[in-house]
């Protein structure tokens, strides 16, 4: 065995949520998406250190179009008995105060890869559901947190529920039990379930999934209760640690590997002063059994880690990926995400014109439906992001460019336009919060092709366009603050995008590249 030294974390970027499975000799993490489609994407790894892509699970099951900004996909989970994967999650429809519509399904396939069959309906009382398979019994059982509507405070988790799923129903059947109401840290949800020893033990997070974020445990000699909370709760928050470089840190999950040692991932973020820009990320760190069955995490007390030892078969080194490129050649490189609908042929064609991504005009960056936007996840502080493209707008209405986008209300969007006096030009917006300010600023354009280039360091982003005639980049527009994307349920995405507010499909873009180029390494 090797012991190989990992920086946390060990999925960068828009990671939220992480959910670990081992099956044979393969480890699997699935995160969160919320409006981002494909949905729930799968990391693979043989050895813990490095992870690869390996596919997205949810595609056609789901429609997420009018899903709130900050909801749809949250929190999913794997297991697998049977034969089968199982995987469990939540399509949240309202988000706001004081209730929420969260609806919880169920989907199973006997590869990874699928093919995935038609959810299955569960239940609708909380989000973050967990499916255990009780090998002691042969039962399975779902929990999830309860939101109860009547409580007065602004987060209504009210604890975690479980009840019995019937395989050959395909439905939850019987009573539904209260197992745990959480501790005062509140804000009790993503629950989990283990087995060891003869105890039942149920992971949670708590505290929120802002600073005060926490991983808790509680056991229980019978699986309905009564759970007996750590003494020694939590086990894991960077809560009362502001020097730590990982923050936010719980929502926790276990694997044990086949030589008996045990990891939990759990989701962290890495602020800079005080934006987390990259949104919630994935960390990994091992963690042990005390003499009197409590789980631990090894060497750090309750401390998060961003450097740790993983145990090995083999000697490796940890590789993180630092570039993406898209020449659009043949099909889309899987990197790519759309906002709450499939990025598919109907609007993003790579076989018209070779050599190119043509994409076909949508709604507006506010759109909740039709917003036709792709985009990566922003996994590095500092980073260059460049494009270039054909467009011929002849509407102020229409328009096609690079943008930095967290969600509806938060991005900056560098773009090719219209204007009556000018004709095709340059211009530029941003959104804070829903407050939306156009730059005063026009930039008339006389070249077919545009490039544009987004060069981001830390908390600052500079826009340039190239002069094509001396292949030089200028400047386009102040600078930048970054701070204003993050906050949001995701990280920051870097994307290219077409809108025609004149006619729904009335114009189109066509893209040459896209290129990202991240530079934390150097």
């Amino acid at each position: 065995m090797q012991t190989i030294k990992v920086k946390n974390p060990i999925l960068r970027g828009f990671n939220p949520d992480p959910n670990i499975l081992r099956v044979k000799e393969r480890y699997y993490i699935i995160v969160s998406s919320f409006e981002w489609l494909p949905g729930i994407r799968v990391y693979e790894s043989k050895n813990l250190v490095n992870w690869s892509h390996t596919t997205d699970i949810l595609t056609t099951q789901v429609s997420l179009q009018g899903n709130p900004t900050n909801g749809s996909i949250w929190a999913p989970q794997i297991s697998y008995a049977d034969g089968l994967f199982y995987l469990v999650y939540t399509d949240v429809k309202s988000a706001g105060r004081p209730f929420k519509d969260v609806h919880n399904y169920l989907i199973t396939a006997s590869e990874i890869t699928g093919p995935w069959s038609e959810p299955i309906y569960l239940n609708s009382n909380g989000f973050d559901p967990s499916l255990f398979h009780d090998l002691e019994t042969g039962k399975k059982w779902l929990v999830n947190e309860l939101w109860d509507y009547r409580l007065d405070t602004p987060n209504k988790s009210s604890g975690i529920v479980l009840q019995e799923y019937d395989a050959e129903k395909k439905k939850l059947d019987g009573p539904i039990y209260k197992i745990f109401a959480g501790t005062e840290l509140a804000k009790t949800e993503a629950p989990h379930l283990y087995f060891r020893n003869g105890y039942y033990y149920l992971m949670t997070a708590e505290g929120g999934t802002g600073r005060g974020h926490s991983v808790t445990v509680c056991r229980a000699k019978n699986i309905t209760g009564p759970y007996e909370l750590d003494p020694g709760f939590p086990m894991l928050t960077a809560s009362d640690k502001p020097a730590s470089t990982l923050q936010c840190t719980g929502h926790g999950s276990l694997v044990q590997t086949p030589s008996g040692r045990w990891y939990m991932t759990y989701l962290c973020t890495r602020p800079l002063n005080g934006a987390a820009i990259l949104g919630r990320e994935t960390a990994i760190q091992e963690v042990y059994w005390t003499s009197d069955d409590w789980l631990r995490l090894k060497d750090s007390k309750t401390t998060p880690m961003e450097e740790i030892m993983i145990e090995t078969n083999e000697e490796v080194q940890q590789e993180k990926d630092h570039q993406f490129m898209d020449t659009f050649e043949g099909e889309l490189k899987k990197n790519w995400n759309a906002r709450r609908i499939l990025p598919n042929a109907d609007w993003c064609d790579t076989k018209c014109r070779p050599g190119f991504l043509r994409l076909i005009s949508g709604e507006s960056l506010q759109s909740t439906f039709e917003h036709h936007l792709l985009a990566i996840r922003q996994t590095d502080f500092t980073f260059d992001a460049e494009t270039a493209f054909e467009y011929m707008p002849n509407n102020f209405n229409q328009m096609a460019g690079l943008v930095l986008y967290l969600n509806e209300s938060n991005y900056i969007y560098c773009y090719v336009t219209w204007n009556e006096d000018k004709g095709k030009c340059l211009r530029m917006i941003e959104s804070e919060n829903g407050v939306a300010q156009i730059e005063d600023w026009t930039i008339p354009l006389t070249e077919k092709k545009t490039f544009l280039k987004v060069t981001v360091k830390k908390e600052t982003a500079q826009f340039h366009l190239k002069d094509v005639s001396t292949e030089e980049w200028k400047k386009v527009g102040p600078q930048k603050n970054m701070c204003i994307l993050s906050g949001g349920f995701t990280g920051n995405f870097i994307g290219i995008a077409v809108h025609d507010l004149n006619k729904k499909r009335g114009s189109y873009a066509d893209f040459e590249f896209f290129k990202y180029d991240g530079k934390d390494h150097l």
